[in-house]
């Protein structure tokens, strides 16, 4: 509404400007005219008059005295003219208007042209002999004597009246402009009620139904557009409500499938395990090929079980049900417990593990679920390190702590960036899992550490292996906005000063 009002506040200025310069240009352009007219016969008379006198009984400026007050009194009858008369011995003039009224301009071309009876035209500020003033016209020709001398004459025309009607004129605008632009406000008011009063009610009432609201309905009033607004908003609000109802029960069918299925199967998987196990201690009296059996037997159920843990977390997850323990904790002694943990696995496969730590390392932490993740990214960075070095840094801030994983070895496409955190996905299917992973662990570290209000970030490429960077807040209370480390690897980047390191590789 105010955008409306300004606009209509400037169209009615704008038009009131304008009628008040037409009206301006009419008013002069008549008066004008009109003093040409009166002029024209003023002078005419007075040059007849001048011709006719006899100028042996009587001195020229007596004469021309004589005449301006004639002409004068003429144009006192009518109110519209007083007269100069430019004399021998000086300026006669009439009605206490000053010598000053004819612009300097004007008498100069009066005083250059020869040709009597032609009359000059232009616009001047009226002068008395009371210091006041007003707009007005001044028209000059030249008197020819019967001697031939030239004796140029001013007619001033003060607007006087033209000036009352201009301010009346003015005045009418002004009163008239007011009163449109305070009923354009209440037309402007009267139409944003119907217009965007239920505008503005279908925005609460899709701010409601984004609050949980599903309930809420618009009220329908009439058959317009803005009723056909309310209707298409209220069958979108139950159709909204019924695939909500439909999601939310599939999703929680979905939960309850998989938290029951994976408590079912711990009972009969608890005695396969324990009949598993009573076979692996008897395997030395079996035959080769069932000594082979009975250890692939062991090795799928420890696989199966990892698995069955890995689907209730993510269940909780999913459920919403995860909740953090946390604790104040020097991540750089974590990331050493991991290290030694994999140590032999490591070594298997011909990796060494090198650290390297910056800065501050303490964080507010749920220690389990960050074991968790540095778990899953030190033996996929083993398992996919084609048995190179893998480095893990460690830097802090006083916001952050970061820790990165970088292995060089098969990496992945970088379009593959989100894709390596869904579940079950594998970047060459047919690639031999060497630790039996259940594809779940980077899904479940990704949760961890959004429940931490941290990132979890990847890079990788083909044949420059890959590094993932988790990025954990100091305090449970910060907004993370920084990594104290790079997601791209350093050893890629411009050449930097070296880091302080503790020397850990091998052991560590």
């Amino acid at each position: 509404m105010g955008s409306t009002l300004v606009a209509s506040a400037l169209v009615v200025t704008l038009g009131g400007v304008l009628l008040l310069a037409l009206a301006t240009e009419g008013v002069v352009s008549a008066k004008r005219t009109a003093s040409i007219a009166e002029a024209s016969v003023a002078i005419d008379t007075a040059q007849r008059q001048l011709r006719a006198a006899d100028i042996t009984t009587t001195s020229v400026n007596d004469l021309l005295t004589q005449l301006t007050f004639e002409v004068a009194n003429r144009g006192a009858v009518s109110g519209q003219y007083q007269v100069i008369v430019q004399g021998p011995v000086s300026d006669i003039r009439s009605g206490g208007v000053l010598p000053e009224s004819v612009p300097s301009a004007l008498r100069e071309q009066v005083a250059s042209n020869s040709e009597t009876g032609r009359l000059w035209v232009t616009p001047t500020q009226v002068l008395y002999s009371g210091e006041a003033s007003e707009p007005g016209i001044a028209i000059g020709a030249s008197l020819e004597t019967p001697t031939l001398a030239r004796y140029p004459i001013y007619l001033i025309f003060p607007l006087t009246q033209e000036q009352r009607t201009l301010e009346v004129l003015e005045r009418a605008a002004i009163s008239t402009g007011f009163l449109l632009i305070l009923l354009l406000a209440i037309i402007a008011a009267l139409v944003s009620r119907q217009v965007v009063a239920p505008i503005r009610e279908a925005r609460l009432q899709a701010e409601r139904i984004t609050s949980g609201h599903l309930d809420d309905r618009m009220t329908v009033r009439g058959t317009d557009d803005l009723a056909s607004l309310a209707t298409t908003m209220n069958n979108m609000a139950a159709e909204l409500q019924k695939q909500i109802s439909q999601l939310e029960e599939l999703s929680r069918v979905q939960h309850r499938f998989v938290s029951d299925v994976s408590h079912e199967l711990r009972t009969p998987l608890t005695t396969v395990r324990m009949a598993a196990e009573m076979l692996h201690d008897a395997r030395t009296e079996f035959e080769p090929m069932e000594q082979r059996a009975v250890e692939l037997l062991q090795h799928e159920l420890d696989r199966f079980e990892s698995l069955l843990g890995d689907l209730l977390e993510i269940s909780r997850f999913d459920a919403g049900a995860a909740e953090l323990s946390r604790e104040v904790a020097d991540l750089e002694e974590i990331v050493v417990s991991e290290i030694d943990a994999q140590q032999a696995f490591a070594e298997r496969s011909g990796s060494a593990l090198r650290l390297t730590t910056t800065g501050p390392t303490t964080a507010e932490v749920d220690v389990r679920r960050v074991r968790r993740i540095l778990r899953n990214l030190i033996t996929n960075a083993i398992e996919h390190g084609e048995g190179h070095p893998i480095d893990v840094l460690i830097a802090g801030d006083d916001k952050a702590v970061a820790i990165a994983v970088r292995d060089h070895g098969v990496g992945f496409e970088a379009n593959h960036v989100k894709q390596v955190f869904h579940r079950f996905w594998r970047a060459d299917p047919a690639r031999n899992r060497t630790v039996g992973g259940t594809g779940l662990g980077l899904s479940i570290a990704m949760e961890d550490a959004r429940l931490h209000g941290g990132w979890l970030n990847a890079w990788g490429r083909p044949h420059q292996g890959a590094q993932f960077r988790l990025t954990l807040p100091r305090a449970a209370t910060t907004v993370l906005e920084i990594s104290p480390l790079p997601v791209i690897p350093r050893d890629l980047q411009a050449p930097q000063r070296p880091a302080l390191t503790t020397g850990r590789e091998g052991s560590a």
